[in-house]
């Protein structure tokens, strides 16, 4: 379950690359320099521009953006893989930048855990032993990282694998043991970087049921890594999308497609269905609207659903009814009424053309 509990705070968060990194900062600051004056001028890369973001407790983030855009540089910071240029990233209140290295370590081996695309398997280690790593690095005892390892395992679907080898698994079971690497040292936050990508895609789509599932009931944070706007919309709670190291915009999935930031959003919102995704609460008109258009049917005649209702669900209540109309309730009281027209706005994606309707 969700909290207020803040565990990562980003916090305007600068990573230029490159020897003069100083001076092109300054430059930035005074004169507004683009990415690609800096690039020209100093000979350095912009690989995140004045990044701000919050992971609560409980939450699954998406971060997405095509390949450069900053996503992976920008979660190698979260847990101090690179150091920013400016600004600070704080887990759990420390900053991460004034820890030193022993202190460093301990944040990142009691409180996060971290999964990549390639997920590294020692090839000469059973699945078990692969799981257990982690905590056999840290010094924990035999019997007590494989009973935290086989328990992270049987969440994972793995326990009858746990003798095996890696190239005895398939692609989405070794993503598994990655998984139950990142799970066996109980870590509050899970770094996820475009970890199913190179899975065939009914097989990623399964792990990526899998992977919200087993963070939810376990109660875990997670920052998940994309270019997929698909794969975040599936697993996300929130998303920000980036490009070129600035975070465009950042919301649910159903207000990032019904209110795009700017063209580049609209642009990479306009092919995804929104028949899960849109709710009633976001295409439903006042009562007093409804009242004011004259129609056929009194309002308490229409069908009925709550305001979480996504499209689908609306479409199959009007068909069932033969209505024109739902009334989108909360507990006894009617709060909107989703018509026909205001539907297939939503379906559209048209948030303009449905605040004027």
């Amino acid at each position: 379950m969700e909290s207020n509990e803040i565990l990562i705070d980003c916090q305007s968060v600068w990573k230029v690359f490159g020897d003069r990194s100083v001076d092109a900062l300054r430059s930035i600051a005074d004169r507004g320099l683009s990415k690609r004056e800096v690039l020209q001028q100093f000979n350095c890369v912009i690989g995140v521009s004045d990044a701000s973001l919050q992971v609560r407790r409980g939450e699954i983030f998406c971060i997405m953006g095509l390949s450069g855009s900053g996503k992976s540089t920008l979660i190698r910071l979260l847990n101090r893989l690179i150091t920013p240029s400016l600004g600070k990233v704080l887990v759990k209140g420390r900053d991460l930048a004034t820890l030193d290295a022993r202190a460093l370590r301990e944040t990142r081996a009691r409180h996060i855990g971290m999964v990549f695309q390639s997920v590294a398997l020692l090839p000469q280690r059973t699945v078990l032993e692969n799981a257990a790593f982690g905590l056999e690095v840290q010094g924990i005892p035999r019997d007590e990282r494989n009973r935290a390892a086989e328990a992270a395992l049987a969440k994972v679907g793995l326990s009858d694998w746990k003798e095996r080898y890696p190239r005895e698994l398939s692609g989405g079971m070794q993503q598994r043991v990655g998984l139950a690497r990142a799970l066996t040292a109980d870590p509050e936050i899970i770094l996820m970087d475009e970890p199913f990508s190179a899975l065939d895609p009914l097989i990623r789509r399964q792990l990526q049921d899998e992977f919200r599932q087993l963070t939810k009931e376990l109660g875990k944070s997670a920052v998940f890594i994309t270019h997929d706007l698909d794969e975040a919309i599936r697993i996300g709670d929130r998303i920000a999308i980036m490009k070129d190291g600035v975070i465009i915009q950042e919301g649910t999935a159903e207000q990032i497609v019904m209110n795009p930031a700017d063209q580049y959003v609209a642009d990479f919102v306009a092919g995804i269905s929104r028949l899960h995704l849109i709710k009633a609460h976001s295409v439903m008109m006042p009562v007093d609207g409804w009242h004011r258009t004259g129609p056929a049917q009194p309002l308490d005649s229409l069908p009925r659903c709550s305001s979480e209702a996504d499209i689908d669900e609306l479409i199959g209540k009007i068909i069932g009814a033969g209505s024109d109309a739902v009334a989108i309730a909360d507990g006894d009281s009617i709060v909107g009424v989703v018509t026909t027209r205001r539907l297939l706005l939503g379906v559209r994606g048209e948030p303009e053309t449905l605040a004027a309707a």
